[in-house]
């Protein structure tokens, strides 16, 4: 077999392993950094000023103003704090909408970003950000935007609701299916997409078992920093297209929105994909799309959009966004197609592909 690729790895630092939280202060310090800002949201807030407290003089302040999809009033009220703490990094706190709100911020500032995930988001290894603006989300990738050291602790997943923990494993497994058949795949980022996929096809149904199971978080964080990782590495297609059009313009769940389209974006690109999709639907048992579709059944997942409250209506104009300005797909797009699968990812009919 002839190859012919480009593949350039994260240069981000990656520290992984139960209570590696208790040496952030030595990663700040080593980044040359003594004046840390905490970012959470406002759930997490406790959770931020304990870790402030536990950095004791490295944190200058904490902001909990973290939100779904990264709204551009909330990173400007951000970098306010930024200059009133004379912050020389971010640290970044729980899953997308923080890790997001510090990618804005270092996006407009270059300061140096270490997150600490919660959840299985992956988007701590990417240069990408996705903001919201006006009713719009849009994305933007830049080498200011992939931080520069991810702390992984799986022990801070084991009281992740299970709801949660869920849809955030799937959200980051549909980008492991998209990597799969990006238009610049390599074989080495089709190697980590297909273990991130194995990963979570152990480990989510362990914890939805027993939420507590430590080797199952730690596979689950695993997974999440491969399936990430893949994300930083190709491009993505028409899922993310979908999954920008409904959380920017109709505000649904990040990651809820991500996990009902999985199966229904993979399956519209079943037979385009064929040979590249062979082996992910051979770990869910056949085809791709409806076997996502049964596991993310089986362990408890939304599997329709009507959940979050859309109608008819709007999916008509989601569909319309969607084709509008598309990102580029292995199969092509238009309005009725895309229409179609909408309709059947908001009735939650399994796919057949």
């Amino acid at each position: 077999m002839t190859l012919n690729f480009s593949y350039a790895g994260s240069p981000a630092q990656i520290v992984f392993g139960s209570g590696s939280l208790k040496t952030l202060s030595e990663w700040i310090e080593k980044a040359g950094c003594r004046r840390a800002l905490i970012l959470s949201t406002p759930h997490q807030k406790a959770d931020a000023e304990a870790l402030a407290r536990d950095i004791g003089s490295l944190a200058c302040g904490v902001f909990a103003g973290a939100t779904m999809h990264t709204p551009v009033e909330v990173t400007e009220s951000a970098m306010r704090v930024v200059s009133e703490t004379n912050a020389d990094c971010v640290v970044s706190l729980g899953g997308g909408s923080t890790t997001g709100l510090g990618k804005a911020i270092a996006y407009r500032t270059d300061l140096h970003q270490i997150v600490v995930p919660t959840t299985y988001a992956g988007s701590e290894v990417t240069p990408i950000l996705g903001q919201t603006e006006g009713g719009r989300k849009t994305t933007v990738r830049d080498a200011k935007i992939l931080p520069e050291i991810v702390v992984y602790d799986p022990s801070l997943t084991l009281g992740l609701p299970v709801a949660m923990s869920v849809t955030s494993g799937l959200n980051a497994m549909a980008h492991a299916v998209e990597a799969l058949y990006a238009r610049d795949r390599n074989p080495i980022s089709s190697l980590m997409a297909l273990e991130g996929l194995r990963a979570f096809q152990r480990s989510l149904p362990a914890i939805v078992r027993d939420p507590r199971n430590a080797d199952a978080r730690s596979d689950a964080l695993y997974g999440a920093w491969l399936c990430g990782s893949v994300l930083g590495t190709v491009g993505m297609a028409l899922h993310h297209k979908i999954c920008h059009t409904l959380g920017g313009s109709f505000d649904t769940p990040h990651a809820e929105t991500h996990a009902v389209m999985l199966p229904h974006t993979a399956a519209f690109n079943a037979g385009a994909a064929a040979s590249e999709l062979a082996e992910a639907a051979s770990i869910f048992r056949g085809s791709i799309g409806g076997g996502l579709w049964d596991f993310a059944k089986a362990i408890g997942a939304p599997l329709s959009l009507r959940e979050f409250g859309l109608t008819q209506a709007d999916l008509d104009r989601a569909a319309s966004i969607a084709v509008d300005n598309p990102y580029w797909n292995p199969r092509p797009i238009d309005l009725a197609s895309i229409r179609r699968l909408l309709q059947d990812a908001w009735e939650g009919q399994r796919p057949q592909n």
